[in-house]
């Protein structure tokens, strides 16, 4: 279901996009790791050291937290949910919106399992072998408990991050160009595959208004390439789009109607003025804070045939008209009037980055270079992320050892938020409730959803 700004305002939902401000984010200097630890726990604007915390409905201990905070526990993957069907795996990227009462999580997942069976009904299924897809949970605002839950898109692939708009849906992204062909790129550089009844490597809609699986309809002038995350200019309706290869390109899609992104429109991505063929992967430290003017080439064909085989067609247009390239661009998300995003393994120390988008005009606007990690101990593979309601950026990590949702204040220091103290899994999905008082993110493996309260008021959080 389409709604236009109007309609969505007066329905009263509300999607977790904080708009609070984000300004002045400075890159630190490298740290001792006994430094780290204590800059971490006692930053201003954090919470304080963590602990092993058991959560308040199971009493599993799966997250270490500050003082005073505590979390729920749900959704974990194979649990029969309310359309009886099982949970998928590999949760994702995730947003929380407002609906009667109760807040209601559209949750990605990552499945990328050989070509079997989808996780809603056939008939409601965009490809009826491909196993990713989302699902929706309702959660009581008050208890922080599930209160229902079912498939709200099926038969897509790879569905890593994505990003909410405005008008109350959800952006699913395919992280994979895999489709009927065998012999085909699957996910990224490796592991081939093929034999899907559908090409992948689109852009998907949901709505939050729906109690079941969406009719789901391709974007394709959104591009097809190995999609990452997405954020909505609230202003202009202008989509901004990362790509997760190991070089990538940051684009933007500008809707021939506003809020109505399957009528089609015109895909775009960054080029640094003045800098033509910019690598931003490398030798960008000593520019951080230093805005670059940035303005857009167009991409012809967005849907180029071949993509199965070719993950960096729609690339490889922007590149030849001299547009930038980034390591890895994942998280994406709106805040304040710019849009945040990460690559996670940009920098000189190959620890990822943090970058800012200040729209300026139709025609271009600034990109900066708010933060580079020196070394993994200070952040380790930034993956998704969120504008917090206070202004602060919440950052989920992907890295290869202990993994962390992490705080970045207005004037750049880190800090921990939560400890994955359960596995070595990723943390994903990073999302505000609409009043801002319950942090939701997600553990990948074995696929759970935490909701985490606490004294927020008492940090940048």
């Amino acid at each position: 279901m389409q709604l236009d700004r109007r309609t969505f305002l007066k329905s009263g939902l509300v999607a977790g996009t904080a708009v609070a401000g984000v300004g002045g984010l400075l890159a630190r200097p490298s740290l001792s790791k006994r430094e780290l630890a204590r800059d971490a726990a006692n930053a201003q604007g954090g919470y304080g050291p963590l602990k092993p915390t058991p959560s308040k409905n199971t009493g599993e201990t799966i997250l270490a937290l500050p003082e005073g905070f505590q979390y729920t526990v749900f959704g974990k993957t194979g649990s029969m949910m309310s359309d009886g069907r099982k949970t998928p795996g590999l949760h994702d990227g995730m947003a929380a919106f407002g609906y009667k009462g109760r807040v209601r999580l559209i949750r990605n997942h990552e499945v990328r399992d050989k070509p079997g069976q989808a996780i809603g009904a056939p008939e409601r299924s965009y490809d009826h072998v491909a196993g990713g897809g989302t699902t929706t949970l309702e959660v009581d605002p008050k208890t922080r408990e599930l209160v229902r839950d079912f498939v709200s898109l099926s038969g897509t692939m790879v569905n890593c991050a994505g990003g909410p708009t405005p008008w109350g849906s959800w952006l699913s992204c395919e992280e994979t160009v895999i489709g009927n062909a065998t012999g085909q790129v699957y996910h990224k550089e490796t592991a081939p595959g093929g034999g899907y009844a559908k090409e992948h490597g689109y852009v998907f809609e949901v709505s939050v208004l729906e109690d079941g699986a969406v009719n789901p309809v391709a974007l394709k002038a959104m591009g097809r390439f190995v999609h990452e995350a997405s954020a909505v200019d609230p202003v202009t309706g202008i989509v901004y789009l990362t790509e997760d290869f190991k070089s990538a390109g940051f684009y933007r899609f500008i809707p021939d109607v506003p809020t109505k992104l399957a009528e089609g429109g015109r895909l775009q991505m960054l080029k640094v003025k003045d800098r033509p063929d910019l690598d931003t992967r490398k030798g960008m430290a000593a520019s951080a804070m230093k805005p670059m003017r940035a303005e857009w080439v167009d991409i012809k064909d967005p849907d180029p045939a071949g993509t199965h085989n070719k993950p960096l067609a729609v690339f490889e247009q922007g590149k030849a008209q001299g547009a930038a390239t980034f390591g890895r661009l994942e998280g994406c998300w709106y805040g304040d009037g710019c849009i945040y995003l990460n690559s996670t393994d940009g920098g000189d120390a190959n620890a990822g980055q943090i970058w800012r988008y200040r729209p300026m005009g139709a025609k271009g606007g600034e990109l900066t270079l708010l933060f580079e990690s020196p070394n993994k101990d200070v952040l380790d593979a930034p993956d998704n992320l969120c504008v917090s309601p206070r202004g602060g950026l919440v950052i989920c990590e992907d890295g290869g050892g202990d993994n962390y949702v992490r705080g970045l204040t207005q004037d750049g220091r880190l800090f921990d938020v939560a400890l994955n103290v359960l596995n070595k899994s990723e943390v994903a999905g990073a999302t505000f409730s609409p009043d801002g008082e319950t942090l939701f993110f997600n553990l990948q493996s074995p696929g759970l959803t935490v909701a985490v309260w606490g004294p927020w008021e008492r940090g940048a959080l």
